[in-house]
């Protein structure tokens, strides 16, 4: 597993509202395409081929893989929940590093209904039960309110009361969303916010407004992964690549009462503890950052999960703007996932391409000065967290 494996193309659809989406399928051949034009790669030479999505029928990956071509390659259909995209990658990862093949791609797509993440299924025991009953053991369960808003509003409430933390410190990241999308041609809403209309905007659960919740989007993106070998033999772009990955899935302390740990910050710090192990790098040396803001909370957790400052910190880090142009690192400057939209198979590999694009300087008006090195965060409820982190090589 010590073969330098490059992300040598991306590309991805620009994200929409359900009502405007198009089909998955459509969607997601479009990505694929833009990848393999992106990496220069001929297709037929794509040895296996890994499809994310959490919402649509078995084998709705080979649905969209064959608009582009019949290869008769291996399809293998991935679903973790919103760190699909993400898994997706990491499997392809790992046939390039073991060997088991020289070139793969990596595609998710989502055909999201209108409104809030919702159970597909009411004729069998919820996937999330465990959960439901940590939370409930700790707050109300209302009913009204969407699922995953109420593990992550308690979840900011409980680290209110640990740190005395501002509600309009989670807005404020809200705002810096919005800023950031403005220069992203695929985010969904790219019209600026004030911190007054994102608090003034209807409550939802604990510190949490509709504008600190990401929206249901339609979207897909891809990547074309290879190995150093294949890249140079072929002609292919070879100067991003994986420099350490991880993914990890909850402990028994995610059901012990931190619900901090519930909503997946335990998973996601032990994955990013064994990037930054086998990478050697630090988290400060760090200039930009895709991180999984489904809800402003997480985003604020997951500061402090990546190690980007240090435990009970994130207000101030926040106020401070170390979380955006000109602070110590740039915090999702694709605007995120509560300005780009959440397509969940598509969320992981839309966060490849926007830091792919950082580390090559195509960025345009988002692009973040000198960017060597770029980590992504992406995490599950159910569950799974993916750490990965790019490197720009000579």
């Amino acid at each position: 597993m010590n073969r330098r494996v490059c992300v040598a193309g991306v590309g991805m659809v620009p994200f929409s509202t359900p009502s405007k989406g198009k089909t998955y399928e459509e969607m997601g051949e479009a990505a694929i395409r833009a990848a393999l034009a992106d990496s220069k790669v001929d297709y037929a030479k794509v040895a296996q081929a890994y499809a994310g999505f959490a919402y649509g029928d078995s084998t709705s990956g080979q649905k969209a893989l064959y608009r582009v071509g019949l290869t008769g390659i291996p399809v293998i259909n991935v679903n973790n929940n919103c760190s699909t995209g993400s898994s997706a990658l990491w499997l392809a990862r790992q046939a390039v590093a073991s060997g088991t093949a020289e070139c793969v791609l990596a595609f998710g797509f989502e055909q999201m209904q209108r409104g809030a993440l919702k159970p597909m299924w009411d004729d069998r025991p919820s996937v999330l039960e465990r959960f439901d009953g940590v939370v409930s053991a700790v707050c109300d369960m209302d009913d009204n309110v969407p699922m995953a808003a109420r593990y992550f509003g308690a979840a900011g409430l409980e680290y209110m009361s640990k740190y005395g933390a501002k509600a309009e410190t989670f807005g404020a990241i809200a705002v810096k969303a919005r800023k950031h999308a403005a220069g992203n041609p695929y985010a969904v809403f790219r019209d600026p916010l004030t911190l007054e209309e994102v608090m003034g905007s209807p409550h939802i659960f604990g510190p949490l407004t509709r504008f600190q919740c990401c929206p249901p989007t339609c979207g897909a993106a891809a990547a074309v992964v290879c190995s150093e070998e294949f890249a140079r033999a072929n002609g292919l772009p070879a100067d991003v690549v994986i420099r350490a990955q991880a993914l990890t899935t909850d402990t028994p302390d995610s059901f012990e009462g931190d619900l901090a740990k519930l909503v997946g910050t335990g998973m996601a710090k032990e994955a990013a503890r064994r990037v930054y192990e086998e990478s050697g790098v630090a988290p400060t040396d760090i200039p930009v950052v895709e991180l999984h803001d489904c809800f402003t909370v997480n985003e604020l957790l997951t500061y402090e999960v990546l190690g980007l400052t240090p435990e009970g910190t994130a207000e101030k880090f926040v106020a401070d703007g170390d979380n955006t142009y000109g602070g110590q690192v740039v915090t999702n400057p694709s605007g995120g996932l509560l300005s780009k939209g959440h397509p969940l198979g598509a969320t992981g590999l839309a966060q490849c391409a926007e830091l792919v694009w950082q580390l090559r300087d195509q960025a345009g008006p988002r692009q973040v000065e000198n960017a060597t090195l770029a980590l992504q965060h992406n995490v599950g409820l159910g569950g799974a967290a993916v750490v990965t982190l790019y490197e720009k090589v000579g």
